[in-house]
């Protein structure tokens, strides 16, 4: 099971679906924005992401359409999904308080 802390590109799909439910392509785009062009996901490891999510029930398929002859699944969050973004975005919160306040301490060198 997926626990804290997540590793980046699970907590960047998992944040890009917590806007609204999305198609494989449209994930691996928002990662790319989310990041601002830092993570680029490539499509294999989207889906072991998007496998592993939803054996961990922190995702589910939304609905499935075919489109040019392909199946198009879109995916979001679960409640134990958003619980655990949630979780992780209150960690990283909490760690980047700590460094500002000792980077405060310390007098520029």
């Amino acid at each position: 099971m997926t626990g804290l802390p997540l590793r980046e590109p699970t907590f960047l799909v998992l944040t890009a679906l917590a806007a609204q439910p999305q198609h494989g392509y449209s994930v691996l785009e928002d990662v790319r924005r989310i990041s601002e062009n830092r993570v680029r996901l490539q499509a294999g490891t989207l889906y072991g992401i998007l496998d592993r999510l939803r054996a961990d029930g922190l995702i589910e398929v939304d609905r499935e359409e075919v489109v040019a002859s392909r199946l198009r699944r879109y995916y979001r969050l679960t409640t134990p999904g958003r619980d655990l973004l949630t979780a992780e975005t209150d960690r990283l919160h909490r760690n980047a308080a700590a460094a500002d306040r000792r980077l405060r301490q310390v007098p520029a060198a």
